[in-house]
């Protein structure tokens, strides 16, 4: 199946312990845009999230499974549904939580704007954009995460850290996935920051992220502390870099 003017389409969605969300949101997801593929990918969830996956996708050609072995990251999961994705010829793959907090209905103002974009990001923090149900402390810690990345990275984007977004193939192809290294949360960020490395241009979009009701959270403080930790070693490298040109020129 393909979306209006950009070819197949895919959306990857990572699991571990979302047997209570993932029927749920797959079933909207395919209502929203019947277009649109869903590949699965499930770190080996102990609570029957990938038997669920298998019967979704016995029912649905247009949903597939890939299975891991084990919980070793978000970035990890992402990249390996990317290499399933990009073998199989797909022209825009997109990634998505599982939890709820990225609406489908929404999909279709990512996947319009990709037509003038190379990515994405379906933004919490430009006009337009929202959150719903969370707390301000978590708030704080997101808006500032987000302006440390803009300050240090020099990434002029509003949410570098949010899940929601559409690639490009060629996208992935140019930034050359297979070398990101980030496996945490982190990822997103390190993924526009690639993408504009490479000189291609990314465009967000307002979305209402809805903080999740069923299941647990993913995140921690030490998730969030590893990542400033990532982003501070790249920015302090990226100054250096800035400096030994400034140095040549001189």
């Amino acid at each position: 199946m393909t979306y209006d003017g950009l070819g197949r389409v895919v959306m990857v969605i990572p699991t571990y312990n979302e047997s209570l969300n993932l029927a749920w949101i797959v079933g909207r997801l395919r209502e929203a845009q019947p277009g649109v593929d869903v590949m699965v990918v499930d770190d080996n969830s102990p609570d029957g999230t990938g038997k669920i996956a298998d019967e979704l996708a016995a029912a649905d050609p247009q949903v597939t499974v890939v299975h891991r072995t084990e919980k070793a990251g978000l970035g990890a999961a992402y990249i390996n549904g990317f290499r399933v994705a990009l073998e199989a010829g797909y022209d825009v793959i997109g990634e998505m939580d599982a939890d709820g907090s990225h609406q489908p209905e929404q999909l279709h103002r990512l996947l319009d704007a990709l037509r003038t974009a190379d990515l994405v990001i379906g933004s919490r923090w430009i006009p337009g954009g929202s959150v719903v149900n969370w707390p301000k402390s978590r708030e704080f810690l997101s808006r500032g995460g987000n302006l440390y990345v803009r300050m240090l990275l020099g990434v002029k984007v509003r949410d570098a850290t949010a899940g929601f977004r559409v690639f490009k193939r060629a996208t992935l192809e140019a930034i050359d996935v297979e070398t990101v290294e980030s496996t945490g949360y982190v990822f997103q960020t390190d993924m526009a920051y690639r993408t504009l490395k490479a000189g291609l241009r990314i465009v967000e979009v307002p979305i209402e992220f809805i903080e999740r009701e069923r299941g647990d959270s993913k995140m921690s403080g030490s998730v969030a502390s590893e990542s400033l930790k990532r982003i501070t070693r790249w920015g302090l490298s990226e100054r250096r870099a800035q400096v030994r040109r400034m140095v040549r020129r001189s």
